[in-house]
């Protein structure tokens, strides 16, 4: 129970029963809750914290909403979604095409666009029956480059999950006989003697025709309609401050950016945030409503919600 909330508000409204795999899931909701104080994940990349610093330090207007912060890396974030423990968060696209009845995704606040794809790196070259039969060091189950991976290789399944940061020191090791990088060991690998093996977002983009949707910021379907809607222009706001004031938000930036050097910094923000970020648009929407058909299609997870967005 939530310790903000007494025994008397905490009360079971409404019970939804759904036979899957034998279990029956309810749902439980808060009594008068105070929709001005939000739970928030994002992770401390770069990207994220440039397109977070103006809502969570105050420097735009928020619309009365504060905001309780978690920052953690994108599988814990992902994880903490499926327990349903937050109120808007960011989120591998994968992890999203199997909790969309549970969250909305906002229109702003993406991480989508072209040349921007996960990187399966290794020692030296390697041919596909390698590939099969090498132990892959990927950044967690459900983020969107091990569903990148599994559609490019689907017959490689010696996958096992590593800290994204930690991922090219497992392959240097040999703990792992190929890595599937992200964020900015995309600017790194080269540098610790690694080559490139395929880059998954140049598979994408010429099997669909489409940018790729790597993470967005959703918002649990449990908040009301009004809110949900607050916080997608909160967002909004929040990510053109960025773009119009790239200085005000670099120290907050570096702050979580350990020892990574300005220029990986930059690049990173440069790969990763982009007019997508402002605003999905039809392009954009197209995307993710493709990446989630695609998924459907091959049995990766159930139906999807029919409608993905807030609007």
């Amino acid at each position: 129970m939530p310790p903000d909330i007494s025994p008397g508000a905490f009360f079971l409204k409404q019970i939804q029963t759904k036979f899957s795999t034998n279990r029956i899931f309810i749902r439980l909701y808060f009594m008068d809750r105070d929709y001005s104080k939000l739970t928030l994940g994002f992770s401390p990349c770069p990207n994220d914290t440039f397109i977070f610093d103006a809502l969570v330090h105050g420097k735009i207007d928020t619309e009365g909403v504060e905001f309780e912060v978690f920052m953690e890396d994108v599988e814990a974030l992902n994880q903490r979604a499926f327990s349903g423990k937050i109120d808007v968060t960011k989120l591998s696209y994968h992890a999203f095409a199997h909790l969309s009845s549970q969250f909305a995704l906002l229109n702003a606040g993406s991480a989508l666009g072209n040349n921007c794809g996960p990187l399966l790196v290794a020692q030296k070259p390697l041919t596909r029956d390698e590939i099969t039969n090498a132990r892959i060091a990927i950044p967690g189950k459900m983020t969107t480059a091990n569903f990148l991976l599994g559609l490019a290789f689907p017959e490689a399944v010696n996958k096992y999950p590593v800290v994204f940061s930690d991922i090219e020191e497992a392959v240097l090791r040999g703990d792992a006989g190929a890595g599937l990088i992200i964020h900015e060991n995309r600017f790194t690998y080269e540098q610790k003697g690694l080559v490139k093996i395929i880059d998954l977002g140049e598979f994408w983009e010429s099997t669909t025709g489409y940018p790729i949707p790597l993470g967005g910021i959703v918002v649990n379907r449990n908040l009301p309609a009004d809110i949900q809607k607050k916080v997608d222009r909160i967002m909004r706001r929040s990510v053109e401050y960025a773009f119009e004031n790239r200085e005000n938000v670099m120290p907050f930036v570096r702050c979580y950016a350990q020892a990574m050097e300005d220029d990986v910094m930059m690049s990173h923000i440069g790969l990763y945030v982009n007019n997508f970020t402002i605003d999905l648009g039809d392009v954009g929407k197209g995307a993710v409503r493709y990446m989630m058909d695609i998924a459907a299609e091959k049995g990766l997870i159930g139906k999807v919600s029919d409608n993905l967005f807030v609007s």
